[in-house]
């Protein structure tokens, strides 16, 4: 099928779940979920849903990323550059090898797309 529809992303009630991740210092462990979309023939392409609870924890996906926020609320901040906050209806592009620390203040849902940009 080209193309792939998420009914109301924003408002599915249960997603998969995909494990934690340890938080920064003092920082709670956070729980992952998620919802993956597979396309046919583009398998190099990671999309879908992520949600995770509130907490920190640095960013270590290599590849480029582009992201929609539906819910949550906090920031990213770049290894060397200035904090960006994010909000419902806010959408952030990572460059391929982008670093940084998350804070997640509420917990997040976010539709995105990895990719290689090369």
């Amino acid at each position: 099928m080209k193309v792939q529809k998420i009914d109301q992303p924003a408002s599915i009630e249960t997603l998969e779940p995909w494990g934690s991740v340890e938080g920064l210092p003092d920082t709670p462990t956070i729980q992952l979920s998620g919802l993956q979309k597979i396309i046919p023939g583009k398998e190099n392409v990671d999309t879908g849903i992520f949600e995770c609870t509130a907490g920190s924890y640095r960013r270590s996906v290599k590849q480029a990323e582009i992201m929609h926020f539906l819910s949550g609320e906090g920031s990213f901040t770049p290894d060397g550059e200035a904090t960006l906050t994010f909000k419902p209806g806010d959408s952030f592009f990572f460059e391929e090898n982008t670093q940084g620390t998350w804070v997640i203040e509420t917990q997040m849902r976010k539709l995105y797309v990895i990719f290689d940009a090369a």
